[in-house]
């Protein structure tokens, strides 16, 4: 499996004959340095965690150039529905779906999601976090926007993931020390990849406390490089 990391929380997967996006917040991302129509050649699928601007992203324009099935949960699904996406694969807290090289599931995720239309805020259904599983590729886990809560042992335990994108940047999600704890106390992964930092100003600019704070850990902290693969 090749990871491509593009900036606060968006990512590329790819494996077999499948390339998949998850949270594609490209346009209006200060940290996506990369070309655009490469990080979207053949994607077929598109994983949402949440409905924030900053991980819906470019969704809808994403679908329409690609042809690409969109999973997420149902509200934000058919939200999207009503703003013209086509092919939707709809989802819930707790659920999986079977999407032919991979599954998908839907696990929790402390947080908000929504959108503001007319200035009034609208809710979108649930956070969550996400898990792709694929027959002999590593499982992985994308915690979405979260703070820590026991129930990730949980998560771990039903899914043994083996690789985690963990959101390091404090003020709307974990800072480094509770990323941290949550990684060793609770996630029994091999490699862990710090995401949700240094694209805004208001947020950490760096992973070097995580780094700091997995010091001495077996799990492996991998900082990628934007837009550059990392095989795992």
């Amino acid at each position: 499996m090749q990871i491509t990391w593009f900036g606060h929380s968006a990512f590329r997967l790819d494996f077999k004959n499948t390339a998949v996006l998850i949270d594609p917040f490209f346009t209006g991302n200060p940290a996506f340095e990369s070309d655009r129509a490469a990080a979207i050649d053949g994607v077929s699928h598109i994983l949402l965690t949440h409905g924030h601007a900053d991980h819906v992203g470019d969704t809808l324009d994403i679908a329409q150039q690609t042809g690409a099935t969109v999973s997420t949960n149902f509200d934000l699904g058919m939200w999207l529905i009503s703003k013209g996406l086509e092919n939707f694969n709809p989802m819930n807290t707790g659920g999986t779906t079977d999407l032919g090289e991979f599954r998908v599931t839907l696990v929790r995720a402390d947080h908000s999601s929504g959108d503001v239309m007319d200035n009034i805020p609208v809710g979108l259904g649930n956070a969550n976090g996400i898990i792709v599983r694929a027959e002999g590729e590593p499982t992985v886990y994308h915690l979405g926007d979260t703070d820590v809560f026991s129930d990730m042992a949980l998560i771990s335990e039903l899914y043994e993931p083996a690789i985690a994108m963990v959101p390091i940047g404090d003020r709307f999600t974990m800072g480094a020390r509770t990323a941290a704890i949550a990684v060793k106390r609770f996630l029994k992964v091999d490699a862990v990849i710090p995401c949700h930092y240094g694209s805004f100003p208001i947020i950490d600019p760096t992973a070097d406390d995580f780094v700091a704070e997995m010091a001495g850990h077996a799990t492996q902290v991998i900082v990628p490089g934007k837009g550059n693969p990392v095989g795992i």
